[in-house]
């Protein structure tokens, strides 16, 4: 199904699997490019030098494109930068930051830049730093996510509003029926995450991808605002920080709490009770774990029902 985004990363459908820290490395990525979407090496949990081997593996699993999410409050941002550039890696999409500080400057070396926001504004910041699309995520989406709370549904048609760039919907999507719906919204593709966790390729630990199959509605919770708003599932480690909440803690005294790692603990490591396991809200709408391949048929083919059966309405 040939669109904006088809065209722009030369992929077969209009998907982009997620970026995500400690999930997606160059398995999921390679398998997701080998179905026909966009995959992405979520380079926010690796050292430069793993992120160039992730790179390089990546590269021998599939020869279809591929690309890296880079959140650019990463310390080693230039070094990373320099990899992506050295490895020939032709798509990046950036978050966490502001797009002009490296957007014009990955262009040049003829890199396609993406980048993730969460509201029209930094939409419009986007647009105004040049990148080549952007990704417009709602807040029932899973880890670090937008201080405002605007939902996807209402994000997407208030950001096609204000801009003429290609634009890719996140957030609550693991459906080909919630696919069409952004996309009638305004959305020229979308970006998928959650469902990808639940793959047999995430490297995501098995405890933690048996939590997502089993999660609920209410089960995830938007947390953390004094420092970076992040959606996680509910657990030990979200109980203590809200038993520290009663006590009208200082952003220094939620730092201690946090302390290092706890997303590695959770989400690679599979420490169901310490560690931070970051998920989206459509997580009770996910019920197993599947290859890459299925998922996106399945997806593909929910959508196509569900706009044919739009069509006769």
């Amino acid at each position: 199904m040939p669109n904006k985004i088809t065209e722009l990363f030369n992929i077969k459908y209009p998907i982009i699997q997620a970026g995500m820290i400690w999930n997606s490395g160059w398995k999921l990525a390679s398998a997701s490019s080998n179905a026909g979407i966009l995959g992405l090496i979520g380079a926010g949990s690796m050292y430069p030098e793993v992120l160039r081997e992730h790179i390089q593996k990546c590269k021998k699993a599939t020869s279809k494109p591929f690309g890296v999410n880079v959140p650019m409050l990463y310390p080693n941002i230039q070094e990373i930068m320099d990899i992506i550039v050295e490895e020939e890696v032709e798509i990046v999409f950036t978050s966490a930051g502001n797009p002009k500080t490296w957007t014009s400057w990955l262009q040049d070396k003829g890199i396609t830049v993406a980048h993730v926001v969460s509201s029209v504004k930094f939409a419009l910041k986007a647009q105004e730093a040049g990148v080549d699309a952007i990704v417009a995520e709602g807040f029932e989406a899973g880890g670090h996510n937008g201080r405002d709370e605007t939902t996807t549904l209402v994000l997407i048609p208030m950001v096609k509003e204000q801009i003429k760039v290609p634009l890719i919907a996140a957030g609550g999507i693991a459906t080909g029926k919630a696919m069409l719906a952004t996309m009638i919204l305004g959305a020229d593709g979308v970006q998928v995450g959650s469902r990808f966790v639940a793959s047999e390729e995430s490297s995501a630990h098995k405890n933690f991808k048996k939590v997502v199959v089993d999660a609920k509605e209410g089960d995830t919770q938007l947390t953390l605002k004094e420092l970076a708003p992040v959606r996680l599932i509910k657990n030990k480690f979200y109980n203590d920080i809200q038993q520290l909440y009663k006590v009208s803690p200082t952003p220094e005294q939620l730092k201690e709490l946090l302390g290092r790692a706890r997303a590695k603990r959770g989400m690679f490591e599979g420490d169901l009770e310490e560690g931070e396991l970051e998920i989206g809200q459509i997580a009770g709408l996910i019920h197993d774990i599947k290859p890459v391949a299925k998922i996106v048929e399945d997806i593909m083919n929910e959508f196509e029902i569900a706009k044919k059966e739009v069509s006769e309405l």
